[in-house]
């Protein structure tokens, strides 16, 4: 049996009763990276005393793609990001269409996206490269699925966030290509994996319905980790899921998923 790929793990949504450096020293101690979501929710100074490795981390904390107050915003939130992801040491800082508020629901929803928002988009996200090489990070944007969780995201979509970074074409911008998002919203799963091959930056997974771990919906995964596989990518596969039981069992179930 073979382990291609590199796993993490959401911290944030596992063992929710239990601090937040105690859940990132307990993946790491499992074998996997920590993914994160926003960092002013966390002690720093914890955070690097768990010696985890951090595979991904929200990038911004307000800002949007399309306007140019939002953009604005978003270059300065995302640069005063990046200090603390070189801090943590985190692999890639994740970027969303727009900002999300509470329950993940756009800041300012979109419900029809304009040519003129997407040169705008395009025009931010090379800001955004230009300065992620001033840095030395790497930022990532996410697609987000509209019928569900993120309804009135602008960008939320693979194909449209393929389009802005393949646009872009910069090394210190990819794709986190969440398959969850794609198989609500657009489906095709596999097929998307190989347009998106060559611009992902990380992948990551969880069930439908319910957003738990693999195995306990509709997903075949071991069937995309062979896909994966079988297409080259070696880039890491991150489980952004609640577990549906216990936290080690679903961890358990991701990584036998994702085991060739």
């Amino acid at each position: 049996m073979d382990q291609p790929f590199t796993l993490a793990a959401c911290a944030e949504m596992l063992w929710r009763d239990r601090p937040i450096e105690w859940r990132c020293a307990q993946l790491k101690e499992l074998g996997f990276e920590v993914g994160l979501w926003n960092w002013p929710e966390h002690d720093l100074s914890a955070l690097e005393r768990s010696g985890a490795t951090f595979s991904i981390m929200n990038g911004y904390l307000t800002g949007r793609l399309a306007d140019d107050d939002g953009a604005g915003e978003l270059l300065r939130s995302a640069r005063e990001t990046a200090q603390v992801g070189k801090r943590l040491g985190v692999a890639r800082l994740n970027l969303h269409g727009t900002g999300l508020g509470e329950r993940g629901l756009p800041a300012r929803p979109s419900e029809v996206v304009t040519g003129r928002m997407w040169l705008k988009a395009r025009d931010t996200l090379s800001r955004i490269a230009d300065m992620a090489e001033e840095e030395g990070v790497v930022f990532t944007l996410e697609n987000l699925n509209l019928p569900v969780d993120h309804p009135g995201t602008p960008f939320g979509r693979a194909e449209d966030t393929l389009a802005l970074v393949e646009s872009v074409d910069h090394p210190r911008l990819r794709l986190n290509l969440d398959l969850y998002h794609v198989q609500i919203g657009e489906g095709n799963l596999i097929e998307t994996c190989k347009a998106c091959l060559p611009y992902i930056g990380e992948v990551q997974v969880a069930d439908v319905p319910g957003r738990c771990e693999p195995g306990t919906g509709e997903i075949n995964y071991p069937a995309i980790a062979r896909a994966l596989d079988g297409m080259g990518y070696r880039g890491p596969v991150g489980m952004e899921a609640f577990s549906k039981g216990d936290p080690l069992d679903a961890l358990e179930a991701f990584r036998t998923a994702f085991t060739i």
